[in-house]
């Protein structure tokens, strides 16, 4: 445990030098954070001249915006586009630093040093895995909850209710910590095999398209994220994680890596 402790603090005090590094995280979240707060700022601005959902919008929104008016039907629609969003932090945040974390030391030439101490694999990718994870994940959860209290502010009870169902929260403090150990796992097998530090980051990046899909189905109503789809989500990334975790140390091979590298 102590070793794991120890790469953690390593892996903070050398990643989060990196310029590239601290403006991800803490552009994403910003820009998260604010956007659906003005975004409600501006609708609400227009809710006067809204009226009820039309019958040909119920066929769109489904049993969502069932006796809700148009303006809070629009809210609470925006509402849980945006929090699928927040899922898209939690994915893309830890990539730049797991991706940095093995093919970056290795360009850096302090990767040697760290593989000739008695570490096991194990305990290295760990301490890597945990050190990108936390500040994903806390972030995440920190940039959620100010979105949340600036929402409830801004929407009536019913509709803060409609967007902060238990499946968001369960997809937000739940779902999303396991996505970002699946983005860290990727980005660490990825960045295991590349030599250099920007085609790790690219390569890994792609496990934020089925993300980008989701949201973009949910956008234009091909789809509609119920309890039961959160669910599933979960169930198949907490299996992905297992099996990738795995791969990440039996493909982590430490001499074929330096010899490879050198």
């Amino acid at each position: 445990m102590k070793k794991i402790q120890t790469i953690i603090r390593k892996e903070w005090a050398e990643v989060f030098k990196n310029r590239l590094v601290l403006f991800t995280v803490a552009f994403l979240p910003l820009i998260l954070t604010a956007l659906p707060l003005i975004t409600l700022a501006l609708t609400n601005s227009f809710s006067g001249e809204m009226e009820s959902v039309s019958t040909g919008s119920m066929d769109f929104f489904g049993e969502m915006c069932q006796g809700l008016s148009e303006a809070d039907c629009t809210n609470v629609y925006m509402l849980n586009i945006y929090t699928l969003m927040f899922m898209i932090l939690p994915v893309a945040i830890p990539v730049t630093i797991a991706a940095y974390s093995i093919v970056g030391e290795k360009t850096a030439r302090s990767l040697e040093p760290l593989l000739a101490t008695p570490i096991t694999t194990v305990e290295l990718l760990v301490g890597k895995m945990v050190a990108a994870c936390i500040p994903a994940v806390a972030v995440t959860w920190l940039a959620f909850l100010i979105y949340a209290v600036g929402a409830w502010f801004m929407v009536n009870d019913v509709v803060f209710a409609q967007a902060m169902k238990p499946m968001w929260l369960l997809a937000i403090f739940l779902v999303s910590p396991l996505l970002t150990l699946l983005a860290v796992s990727v980005a660490v097998m990825v960045s295991s095999r590349v030599t250099d530090p920007r085609v790790a980051e690219q390569l890994s990046a792609l496990v934020i398209m089925p993300l980008i899909l989701l949201v973009v189905g949910q956008s234009v109503g091909l789809i509609l994220i119920n309890e039961q789809i959160i669910v599933l989500i979960g169930v198949i990334v907490a299996v992905a994680d297992g099996v990738l975790v795995y791969l990440s140390v039996k493909l982590f091979q430490r001499e074929a890596i330096l010899t490879r590298w050198k």
